[in-house]
């Protein structure tokens, strides 16, 4: 009876835009990031001593080259950090927009190829900071050019495999899946190769002390995992199969020159020595979130599967239902699976689970490495709130570290904020995109640092 009124209630208001059609705000984000370039190419032409050398130059290239540089570790400016924040925001508006128009899936199978991305940038971040890559590339590597590289990479998987494969999309039979198989396969075998061949192998030359055991062994290792992948998502958009594959593999392969790096130290341009190889921080850094995400996963993952065998997804209204309508539906939503499973099916579901897990480790990482390793902090906000863990320190008499433990503490109050937000929100089935974006954003600025941080740890480097 509930559920008929419902239904009732929301066809009597206007249903939601179709995912073809941009929304007003949409539109005018779009034209005025047009226009910005445009000013932008204009200046760097009409006027390019101010525009470049007096103004972006300074705030955003020079930091970079000098990251890439023997010092490396060139710190943030408030300036750079407020164009890069601003950039991803706009960049999240407008590509979920473009996103949704052009129909890429947007579901928990994306959510894992796209994790597997931001693991890939700091598995090769790391190695930058071990002074592995050439002096002509370490720029490449370097935040943000690492993510605009990866991300080039990205979409030139994911169109080949748009291109390659989509067409069987929506084939069900073994016949259709062979064609696959054999269409996509080796396109991405070549892709992995010549992966390793123009990031990695021009520094081979340069670290002639290095061994090779366990680069080949990524590398044998990393097809494998390819293959393994493509052979375990039968049925999957080729698009996700191959960003999921092509990612992990490559996560592979970086962690593999880890390996290589703790079997044979090279020479570091900074004249760094490996000294010793410190194993607790992994289980402090990526232990205590592993437990934190696996009591949220048995707490949500009843709820996410009734949820799923009702035909619904966590968090996101019925498709062409407004959320004005849903909420002034007011207790009539309660019935409705949506409003019945929701809230603790999005705990387990990847995309809270991963930004959970990233945030935390990210958190451990800054604290475990600059109150026991000595290592700083780059990130002009991040660093104030550890000063203030410092001064805290000092007022209670604790001697021990710089006060990053406050940095964790924050950085779990915004995530356990960022997951309430989340299980109360509700989406348009419009917006699934857009929620998407914003987890991502969430990674790259979380699950990424925290990562490369551990993995610094580690190297010793």
């Amino acid at each position: 009876m509930s559920r008929t009124a419902l239904d009732q209630h929301l066809e009597q208001h206007k249903p939601a835009l179709p995912n073809s059609e941009y929304s007003i705000w949409e539109k005018a984000a779009i034209w005025a990031v047009l226009a910005l370039i445009a000013v932008l190419l204009s200046g760097f032409v009409l006027a390019n001593d101010v525009v470049w050398d007096e103004g972006l130059k300074p705030i955003i290239w020079d930091p970079v080259t000098k990251d890439a540089g023997v010092a490396g570790d060139a710190g943030y400016s408030p300036q750079n950090t407020a164009i890069y924040t601003g950039s991803m925001l706009v960049c999240v508006v407008i590509l979920q927009a473009l996103f949704r128009r052009a129909d890429f899936p947007c579901d928990d199978r994306m959510t894992l190829a796209l994790i597997a991305w931001v693991c890939l940038a700091p598995a090769m971040r790391v190695l930058e900071d071990a002074d592995f890559f050439t002096q002509d590339m370490d720029v490449l590597f370097i935040s943000p050019l690492i993510h605009l590289h990866l991300a080039a990479w990205l979409i030139g998987i994911a169109a080949t495999s748009q291109w390659v494969a989509g067409q069987w999309d929506h084939a069900t039979s073994d016949r259709d899946e062979a064609k696959i198989r054999r269409a996509l396969m080796p396109i991405l075998l070549i892709a992995l190769l010549l992966h390793w061949g123009l990031l990695y192998q021009p520094a081979y030359l340069e670290h002639e002390e290095m061994g090779m055991f366990w680069v080949l062994t990524g590398l044998i290792a990393s097809f494998a995992v390819l293959i393994g992948i493509m052979l375990k998502t039968q049925h999957w958009p080729a698009i996700t199969r191959g960003m999921l594959a092509f990612g992990s593999a490559a996560v592979v392969m970086g962690v593999a020159h880890w390996a290589q790096f703790l079997a044979t130290p090279w020479e570091q341009e900074s004249a760094r020595v490996l000294e010793t190889t410190p194993i607790w921080p992994l289980f402090v850094v990526l232990g205590i979130p592993a437990v934190v995400c696996v009591f949220l996963y048995r707490m949500g993952i009843e709820d996410l599967r009734q949820l799923k065998l009702s035909g619904f997804e966590a968090g996101v209204l019925p498709e062409g239902v407004q959320l004005d309508a849903w909420d002034d539906a007011g207790d009539l939503v309660n019935s409705h699976p949506v409003g019945l499973l929701s809230k603790k099916g999005l705990l387990a579901t990847p995309m809270v689970l991963a930004m959970v897990y990233g945030q935390l480790c990210d958190g451990f990482a800054t604290m475990v490495g600059i109150d026991s390793f000595g290592y700083g902090e780059k990130h002009p906000v991040s660093n104030e709130v550890i000063k203030l863990g410092g001064r805290l320190n000092e007022s209670i008499g604790i001697e021990f570290g710089e006060g990053a433990w406050l940095f964790t503490l924050v950085k779990a109050v915004l995530i356990g904020t960022i997951v309430w937000l989340f299980a109360e929100m509700k989406v348009e089935h419009r917006q699934r995109h857009l929620r998407l974006l914003i987890v991502l954003a969430v990674l790259i600025v979380g699950l990424a640092p925290g990562l490369r941080d551990i993995g610094r740890l580690t190297l010793g480097v």
